[in-house]
């Protein structure tokens, strides 16, 4: 099978090479004390390789969102965006990841736009969907909506995205060396009926993204139909051009694959070929759509989130006064309630919201700053993790490695004598962890039930 890739002596090297471990760390959030690294992921300064696994669960750190385990070659995208978001302007950006879970790469996207920029990320499957809202929440970025639904939904917007990424589901050859299942499962009609899907999902995408807006193609498998062959329909098909993105002679990247195995100079792709680059299998092509950027329209500011609608918020005249309170800067968010919820979204992008919430299921948006409870505003940890988190919203416990796992497992600490009753932020190494309500003789823990570690 893996001649029939046309990669010559790469077979050997991708049979025989060892998977690394590596992760990258949260911009926004204090640095973490990882330990172990071995080298640095030459497109990623956030992106560090380590020399053994550790066990990550038993992280506060990775908790707090303050690093993503991420396969090396994966951080690609966030080189990537970063080089789109240069090209496209300096201004925020409207971003679409439409295969996105479990958030790897909407994380490495978030950290590589412009400031205030606001990213749509969506996933099919339910249970992955809920990883991803996981994943996104602990990251912290405010501007940020979490969806569930197939990619059909978006081409009913309209052409409202600036970027649009679309790491399609595939064949799965670049993961063969480190999941078995994906050499099980291969055969050349799964190829074919990937490519099919792949061209579906391009298909509804291309019709959300704006013209001159950029669209990244990837997938972490190897053969041309679903890479090359799919981005050449895309430019003849659906009109656009392909668009070159600077990397290192020293990364040990492979251009694009004509039939031959030689190089196809007429398209920029971007492959990571296990022994030839340090990190797993993955094909990237960056490719802008035609049409002139300056014709664009911003949303009319009907689809703000009023009225009736699917899963529409609906504005509550007397919220709890602490509310904006909580936030750094609560002037930048419109605060609403929705399904007894309290919820904070920069209020630059409420048209979008607006509009996302009549095409497709909303599971997250912004800031969860609390869930009402009769007059009480119960804080959750969507605003505990949340970067726009005031500091000092609430009193500060810090508490050490033993008493944070504890938290995390469901348990409460010990809290000093002296802590305030009412709502206590528990925090570990210098960073928010989680929340506790305070009654005087005991205190119970707020931190959500799906999120907790297992005990043993």
């Amino acid at each position: 099978m893996l001649r029939s890739l046309r990669l010559g002596d790469a077979a050997e090297a991708i049979a025989g090479a060892d998977p690394e471990v590596s992760v990258r760390t949260n911009l926004r959030k204090p640095p973490s004390d990882i330990g172990n690294v071995s080298g640095q992921v030459s497109w990623c300064p956030q992106g560090v390789y380590l020399s053994g696994r550790p066990t990550f669960t038993l992280d506060p750190q990775w908790h707090q969102g303050r690093y993503y385990v991420q396969e090396g070659a994966s951080m690609f995208h966030s080189h990537v965006v970063r080089a789109v978001s240069e090209s496209l302007s300096s201004r925020p950006l409207t971003v679409l990841d439409a295969c996105a879970a479990p958030g790897g790469k909407t994380t490495a996207v978030i950290d590589s736009l412009p400031e205030g920029s606001v990213v749509v990320t969506n996933e099919f499957v339910p249970s992955r969907a809920a990883v991803l809202r996981e994943n996104v929440i602990k990251w912290g970025y405010p501007g940020v909506i979490v969806t569930r639904g197939d990619t059909g939904r978006f081409a009913s917007m309209g052409e409202v995205f600036d970027l649009v990424l679309a790491d399609v589901p595939c064949s799965g050859e670049g993961m063969m060396r480190k999941d078995s299942e994906a050499v099980e499962q291969w055969s050349p009609g799964l190829v074919r009926e990937c490519a099919a899907r792949q061209w579906e999902i391009v298909s509804n995408l291309w019709q959300a993204l704006r013209p001159g807006g950029v669209m990244v193609y990837s997938t972490c498998t190897f053969n041309r139909e679903e890479n090359e062959l799919t981005v050449r329909r895309i430019l003849d098909e659906l009109g656009g051009e392909s668009l070159p993105v600077p990397v290192g002679d020293a990364w040990g990247i492979t251009p694009a694959l004509a039939e031959d195995g030689s190089e196809d100079t007429s398209l920029h792709c971007y492959r990571f070929i296990p022994g030839r680059t340090r990190g797993e299998g993955l094909f990237v092509s960056v490719i802008r759509k035609d049409g002139d950027p300056c014709g664009t329209r911003p949303l009319p500011s009907e689809h703000r989130t009023k009225g009736k609608g699917k899963g529409n918020a609906k504005t509550v005249p007397a919220l709890p006064a602490e509310a904006s309170g909580w936030l750094s800067d609560p002037g930048s968010y419109s605060i609403y309630a929705v399904d007894g919820r309290v919820n904070a979204f920069p209020s630059a992008h409420m048209p979008l919201l607006g509009l996302v919430r009549k095409n497709i299921d909303v599971i997250h948006e912004g800031i969860c700053l609390g869930t009402l409870k009769g007059r009480d505003l119960v804080p959750s940890q969507s605003l505990v993790m949340s970067q726009a988190l005031r500091v000092d919203a609430f009193p500060q416990v810090g508490i050490g490695l033993d008493e944070a796992l504890d938290y995390l497992r469901g348990g409460t600490p010990a809290l000093p004598t002296g802590t305030p009753r009412g709502f206590v932020m528990l925090t570990y190494a210098g960073s928010p962890l989680g929340m506790v309500k305070n009654l005087g003789n005991r205190s119970n823990t707020l931190y959500p039930q799906p999120w907790r570690i297992k005990r043993l």
